[in-house]
């Protein structure tokens, strides 16, 4: 599977299996953590074997069951890039898995923090998780925008730009909710094109992590090599 099959294949699961993570796949995973975290001054952690983070009445709620394995989205406090950080780098994470053949689900609220196992510093905070595991099932699509909602496409924009944006409506976002917008800005003294992406209000919240995290399509399916973000 390619990352670009993960991006299309790629569902939220909120019920998992007894069927326990390779070794050899925490392992590769655990890689991709330390990796992830050197890049952007995170600290996210690849937490295993605690069913405890979903074992309350939230987590029932929200129809979470079989999930022992997630990862803690950490980071400090001051970084002002934080939530748009968790939210791409996160993403990479949950792509790296789906190609492993695991599934999982972006998690705001549903969750309790265990103090015994996250290590969680002073001036850090966790800000979400993000469950881990073989699904019960592979997920359910659900019903997306428009390629014209999200952004400036025309039949002026390059087909990298079209491309960037359907990966981005593939995009995990909280309740399904897209507030998002991408606008292609043409090349202009010898300089490459760029894009801005936006987010707009939404009552729901966690629109700077979704950010992030469509950011991160975007650029998967554009070519980070075509354009600049601005």
């Amino acid at each position: 599977m390619t990352i670009q099959d993960a991006i299309r294949q790629r569902h939220s699961v909120r019920k998992y299996s007894d069927r326990p993570v390779e070794k050899e796949k925490l392992k590769a995973l655990q890689a991709l953590v330390d990796e992830y975290n050197q890049q952007s001054g995170l600290h996210i952690q690849l937490v295993t074997n605690d069913p405890t983070a979903f074992d309350s009445r939230m987590a029932h709620y929200g129809k979470f069951s079989g999930i022992s394995n997630y990862l803690a989205m950490i980071g400090p406090k001051s970084d002002e890039l934080l939530d748009e950080k968790i939210g791409y780098y996160g993403e990479r994470l949950v792509l790296e898995a789906q190609m492993m053949g695991l599934n999982s689900c972006w998690v705001g609220l549903t969750f309790k923090k265990n103090p015994d196992v996250l290590r969680i510093a002073d001036g850090e905070k966790l800000r979400c998780v993000i469950s881990l595991g073989y699904g019960e099932t592979e997920g359910a699509e659900h019903k997306i925008k428009t390629a014209e909602q999200v952004s400036n496409i025309s039949d002026l924009t390059p087909d990298w730009f079209r491309q960037g944006v359907e990966a981005a409506l593939l995009a995990p976002t909280a309740v399904n909710q897209q507030k998002f917008f991408f606008e292609y800005v043409p090349a202009s003294d010898g300089q490459s094109a760029k894009v801005r992406a936006k987010r707009s209000f939404s009552i729901v919240g966690f629109t700077q992590i979704d950010l992030g995290i469509v950011k991160c399509h975007f650029e998967i399916g554009a070519g980070k090599e075509h354009f600049e973000w601005i």
